[in-house]
């Protein structure tokens, strides 16, 4: 090594695994805002269409589970490759 090298603060090497975590997060909160956002609007408009009152809260909890589901689905996988 010379003397250059040495004198030469290391820096911290790029992390080659993809996006930040945080990033990752928000993606998934806005992944889960819009899944539960289409269950509401789908169940509103099979409510209109079909004349029902349960399809709108139905599809909603079902969507809000689905979103949940994904979400700590990510959250493993994240977890996972930290190992």
């Amino acid at each position: 090594m010379s003397q250059a090298d040495r004198s030469k603060p290391q820096q911290p090497k790029a992390n080659k695994k993809g996006p930040n975590k945080f990033i990752r997060f928000t993606s998934v909160a806005f992944q889960m805002g819009g899944t539960i956002f289409l269950g509401n609007y789908l169940g509103q408009w099979l409510d209109v269409t079909y004349d029902k009152d349960y399809l709108e809260t139905t599809i909603t909890l079902i969507s809000i589970l689905i979103s949940m589901y994904l979400v700590i689905s990510q959250v493993i996988k994240v977890s996972k490759e930290d190992d």
